[in-house]
């Protein structure tokens, strides 16, 4: 039965993560599908671009909130640490890859940090600090979003150690870390041949 709970968790999670926010604001914003322009993604720096800021800002606190949703979820119906991170990996490839996008989607950044709120709030303001300092320094989405990853996983790391939160958010640290930065790299790519995009005023 409990191998059901946390099954039934990871599903959740998953389909949760999997809603296209990015993708049905840019159709009901202005009528385009945003694979179609830009990065491809659907998350919100590829809105912004393909549909502008209200798209952009609607698109983020939906991701935000599908990650803290599925964690909530999986806190009351598995009621473990486990469950809540299984769902909110769950939520992060969803995003990610989208069954109802042919799976594809974001890179799950802001879809991490509405799971990293629910779980481990205490880590939340450090990983919003890596994420502004390198957006003022860089103005480039993916650095700042690789700089939150690690971040996190320092942060989460330095939380166990503390006793401040579970080992089972450490593990999710270092492995939501990891599904991001293995989503960015063709960013990664763009920014070791300097042709990455700035994020510029919109």
């Amino acid at each position: 039965m409990e191998i059901l709970l946390y099954a039934g968790a990871a599903v959740v999670g998953y389909l949760l993560g999997a809603f296209p926010t990015g993708y049905v604001v840019a159709w009901l914003w202005k009528g385009i599908d945003p694979r179609r322009h830009g990065s491809g993604r659907t998350g919100g720096t590829n809105i912004l671009r393909s549909a502008g800021r209200e798209a952009a800002l609607v698109t983020i606190v939906g991701d935000f909130g599908k990650g803290a949703l599925a964690v909530l979820v999986a806190r009351a119906l598995v009621g473990t640490d486990a469950g809540a991170v299984l769902a909110g990996l769950a939520a992060v490839v969803g995003h990610n890859r989208s069954v109802f996008l042919g799976f594809r989607g974001g890179a799950g950044s802001m879809t991490n940090a509405g799971v990293v709120t629910a779980l481990a709030p205490h880590v939340v303001p450090f990983m919003a600090l890596a994420a502004l300092v390198a957006a003022f320094l860089w103005r480039t989405a993916s650095i700042a979003s690789i700089a939150t990853a690690l971040m996190m996983v320092l942060a989460t790391v330095a939380a166990y150690l503390l006793s401040l939160s579970p080992p089972a958010v450490v593990v999710y640290g270092v492995l939501a870390c990891a599904i991001i930065i293995l989503e960015l790299r063709p960013n990664i790519q763009r920014l070791r041949a300097g042709t990455e995009r700035r994020v510029e005023h919109y």
